[in-house]
């Protein structure tokens, strides 16, 4: 193929969002679709080979355009506007990025980054259950908040109620200082942050004072019907069968349910089968409830953590891999030998 060359003007005021420190964003491209970028009097010229050029044009203005929707461009943005372009999806990113969930406290606007955050977000819209499976880094919980706290603002439910199993990872509750509720309140700082930033530490405060805003572990639903109410249940990997089914059955008339966990990271003791990966099985089935599945494509984080999420994943087949082999093996021998 021939080497040709394309121009695009940069609007003055997106170039260094869009371009990144010292060009960053712009070798980024470079490297994954072997052109070359040369930036000079307000327009940015592409080299390369005819499918590469397409390519990196189409990622360019995909971020220029996202630049211009008052996005901070991140490493983020840019690997994931890659990975579309190698899928013919380059267009799919604006498509994502115009989904608002809401603004925080402080006007910075939530939106889905990816397209599996956005089917998650939209399964939350149109589903009375939604449960968002996947790794650390994904937007499960934080996502969810922005819509629980949306639901609130625009009356659409009547309370917010979060809630979490406390289950310890490796240090005991009772070694902990203080009574039952400052032992807690370790497991459940994660929701109260996400919280303060989203509403404001003083409208959060306002809210909860009247009851409106519970923040509360997963022991404390037993008993309970809760109606017109948007509940998340975090963490929900460390739940047991029986926690889940008695979570789930607690959800009342005019109420939205989304349970977040990761199956990679539970802490329950060894040999106990997690409600997350019950349920996952025995509700797949009902219309009513939604499943979105999350991978480290979606991961919004650091992008070390993504390639943090990949090499778990990699060395857990493997594990799994050998363990299967082994037993397969023993089984085998043991037939031999009888």
């Amino acid at each position: 193929m021939s080497v040709i060359e394309q121009r695009i003007d940069i609007p003055a005021e997106h170039e260094r969002n869009v371009c990144g420190e010292l060009d960053g964003n712009l070798k980024k491209i470079e490297r994954s679709l072997h052109v070359t970028m040369i930036e000079r009097d307000g327009a940015m010229k592409i080299i390369g080979q005819e499918d590469g050029v397409r390519k990196a044009v189409s990622v360019f203005q995909n971020l220029v355009e996202l630049s211009k929707r008052g996005n901070q461009i991140t490493e983020q943005n840019v690997n994931y506007a890659l990975s579309l372009s190698f899928e013919e999806g380059e267009s799919q990113i604006l498509e994502i990025d115009k989904d608002l969930v809401c603004r925080t406290a402080a006007g910075r606007p939530i939106k889905p980054k990816t397209l599996g955050q956005k089917q998650y977000v939209d399964l939350i819209r149109n589903r009375m259950i939604t449960f968002g499976i996947g790794p650390a880094g994904t937007g499960k919980t934080y996502l969810a908040m922005a819509m629980a706290v949306q639901a609130f603002r625009d009356g659409g439910v009547e309370r917010i109620v979060l809630t979490r199993p406390a289950l310890e990872a490796g240090e005991k509750l009772g070694f902990l200082p203080g009574d039952l509720q400052s032992k807690i309140d370790p497991y459940l700082r994660p929701l109260y942050d996400a919280l303060y930033q989203i509403m404001g530490a003083e409208s959060y405060l306002h809210s909860a004072e009247k009851g409106l805003i519970e923040v509360a572990p997963l022991a404390y639903m037993r008993g309970r019907t809760l109606d017109n109410a948007f509940i998340v249940l975090d963490e929900a990997q460390n739940t047991t069968p029986s926690q889940m089914k008695m979570f789930l059955t607690r959800i009342g008339f005019g109420s939205h349910a989304v349970i977040t966990g990761d199956l990679t990271q539970k802490d329950l003791p060894s040999g106990q089968t997690s409600g997350l990966e019950t349920a996952a099985r025995v509700l797949s089935e009902i219309d009513e409830i939604g499943f979105c599945r999350l991978t480290s494509r979606d991961v919004v984080r650091h992008p070390l953590v993504q390639k943090i999420v990949d090499a778990y994943e990699k060395y857990e087949k493997k594990e799994n891999y050998r363990t299967e082999r082994k037993r397969k093996y023993t089984r085998q021998r043991g037939r031999d030998d009888s």
